[in-house]
């Protein structure tokens, strides 16, 4: 099962779906091109200083403090992965590590976003 676990100063990415054969999974193959996407879009659509570390199998990124753009990529990130996780419940988990983020003014929280999408704010 692949993890997500979200983080006051980041997000961590860890495991393998195991829905298919490597090269086959679909499941694996989704969470892999929404998480390279945001990394190179926080890093090359805003001025967000982030850190991040990817193996097979896993990425961490560090984002920290981020801009009012870097945090609509990560709501995006989001939208992709929480329809992933709905569809794919049992290869896809999305965690919660440490204290309820407090959601940004005018945004709702995990599960709670207008027309049935799950949102996360770091």
């Amino acid at each position: 099962m692949i993890a997500v676990r979200v983080r006051e100063d980041g997000i961590e990415i860890s495991g393998h779906a195991n829905y298919a054969e490597a090269g086959k999974d679909i499941v694996c193959a989704g969470v892999t091109a929404l998480t390279q996407t945001l990394i190179r879009s926080l890093e090359h659509l805003t001025r967000d200083e982030i850190k991040y570390e990817i193996s097979p199998g896993r990425a961490d990124i560090h984002c920290g403090d981020l801009s009012e753009e870097g945090k609509l990529l990560v709501d995006s990130f989001f939208i992709g992965i929480c329809q992933i996780a709905s569809e794919f419940s049992e290869h896809v988990n999305i965690v919660q590590a440490g204290p309820e983020p407090k959601p940004r003014e005018g945004q709702t929280k995990l599960g709670s976003a207008p027309g049935g999408a799950e949102r996360r704010t770091l």
